[in-house]
């Protein structure tokens, strides 16, 4: 059984990877490697998109929250909808109409100092590295369930892993590897769906019915999880402004040729990953009544393991040639996702770390494409190296809870200064200083303080700390701007900026 495993892991693993090697031929400039050279369509880098926002963290952690907690679970996996929305109405015209490759494109366009722009990069590399910990936990869990390794064998695999994609196709492997990966997920959850449907006789409702005598009411209803009343509140909030300030997802806006394109792209993301989360319910619900909350428990505490339990379960069973082949194909799946996650990060992190701070802050642009790529690859190294660190830390914690903190550290840190650099005219570089620095800190202090890290013995009440933390960091923007005294030359530049971000004037067909 554990050949037949990873005969179906190489097969997906050779994929992914002869890509990989046709996207190296293919990379060569600094835009090919931080933007796939501006020229991806809006289907393309939308299923790109869906890819990055459909991580392995993402649906593993929500259906295992569901299949332990109930309905809180559905709320982690639906309430993105209302961020993309954001990012559709308020974030992707301006963002691809002010930026080139990273984050720090978009403030340094507005402010033209160097101080902006490492601010840019510091909320950018907490964020992604925040991002990027739970990724490498699920892997972890789930190279122990499918082939037995051990966690921290496993977070050395994922971390070569990704290392392969960045190092030699840059964001062309990286996109492509994306897009593959959300077809194959995609196509794994409709089929584990089916299967479900056919064992229920399609007739969905007895699941939600079986689960409340199992379970009891508590189940199908709210308070499971989130137990103080303000936690949904501080959860919606999260995703809604969180979702707009995570970078690898802004980032690729920078990958298409147009505004138009952007806008589109994110209505393909709309469709795609709200598709695939609107039955993470009906999936966590599968698996705690066929399953059984305490063999999910068993496998991984954290409820990460659900949704591959379940498809084992609904295969034929644990040692059945059936349960076998479903479970490794969910499981190559899962991993190729969190490879391409990873790859996602790593690369938005390196970018951060060569673009914004060797060639603009260090070299103030005098480097050569091939230097500034060579840079980038260095950087990749570090970064890595630390993302492995921290992910052998991270065992045991429920990677859906780690990824909503995450998204909780952009919403304070990065929305706000996004949001003031593109629609206030009076912000100015202290403010950009003093929003990254009170976001982080509140956020960051408040999620160690709170229920997710320190259980009953909690500090601060709320499991997700954008709700305090998001208004702190804004507070934060806002007192700094009037600190920092009236800078003219910003204030002047705003009406460009304005005009630019909402009209694309000036901005050319490509980064």
């Amino acid at each position: 059984m554990k050949t037949l495993t990873l005969l179906i892991f190489a097969l997906i693993l050779a994929l992914t990877l002869l890509i990989t090697w046709w996207a190296a031929k293919r990379t060569s400039t600094t835009s090919d490697f931080y933007a796939a050279g501006g020229a991806l369509t809006a289907k393309q880098n939308g299923f790109a998109l869906a890819g990055d926002w459909m991580s392995a963290a993402a649906f593993l952690g929500f259906s295992g929250l569901v299949s332990l907690y109930g309905m809180d679970g559905s709320l982690y996996a639906v309430a993105a909808l209302a961020g993309f929305l954001v990012i559709l109405m308020v974030v992707a015209e301006p963002m691809r109409n002010t930026g080139r490759f990273t984050l720090g494109d978009v403030i340094a366009y507005r402010m033209q100092t160097p101080q902006a722009r490492l601010a840019a990069m510091v909320g950018t590399m907490v964020v992604n590295i925040a991002y990027m910990v739970p990724q490498m936990a699920g892997a972890g869990a789930l190279m122990k369930l499918m082939l037995g390794v051990s966690y921290p064998t496993a977070i050395f695999i994922v971390g070569l892993g990704m290392l392969v994609y960045v190092l030699f196709g840059g964001m062309v492997a990286t996109t492509w590897v994306q897009i593959i990966k959300a077809i194959l997920l995609l196509t794994t959850a409709a089929v584990l769906v089916a299967v479900l449907l056919v064992r229920l006789d399609f007739e969905p409702l007895r699941l939600f019915s079986t689960v409340e005598s199992t379970y009891g009411s508590r189940m199908l209803q709210a308070g499971g999880y989130l137990k103080h009343p303000l936690d949904p509140l501080s959860l919606m909030l999260s995703f809604m402004l969180g979702v707009a300030g995570l970078p690898h997802i802004m980032t690729r806006f920078f990958t298409v040729p147009d505004a138009t394109t952007a806008r589109n792209s994110v209505v393909w993301l709309m469709f795609l990953a709200g598709s695939f989360f609107l039955v993470t319910t009906f999936i966590g619900f599968g698996a705690a009544t066929l399953v059984g909350q305490d063999a999910i428990r068993a496998a991984d505490r954290g409820g990460n393991l659900a949704l591959p339990l379940l498809a084992q379960y609904l295969g034929g069973g644990a040692g059945t040639l059936g349960g076998e082949i479903f479970l490794a194909v969910v499981c190559a799946v899962a991993f190729a996702t969190i490879l391409a996650v990873v790859a996602g990060l790593t690369l938005a992190t390196s970018g951060a770390v060569a673009h914004d701070l060797y060639v603009n802050v260090i070299k103030r642009g005098n480097v050569s494409e091939r230097q500034q790529v060579r840079v980038a690859k260095m950087a990749t190294l570090l970064v890595s190296a630390l993302a492995i660190g921290l992910g052998l830390f991270a065992q045991g914690f429920n990677v859906g809870v780690l990824v909503i903190l995450a998204i909780a550290v952009a919403a304070s840190a990065n929305f706000p200064i996004i949001l003031l650099s593109l629609f206030w005219r009076r912000f100015n570089t202290a403010g950009v200083i003093g929003g990254v620095a009170a976001g982080l800190a509140s956020s960051i202090g408040l999620a160690l303080a709170g229920p997710a890290f320190m259980g009953s013995h909690a500090l601060f009440p709320l499991l997700n700390p954008t709700l305090v933390s998001m208004p702190i960091g804004l507070l934060g923007a806002v007192l700094c701007t009037f600190l920092g005294g009236r800078d003219r030359k910003v204030e002047a530049r705003f009406g460009e900026v304005f005009f630019r971000a909402q009209t694309g004037y000036g901005a050319g067909p490509s980064p």
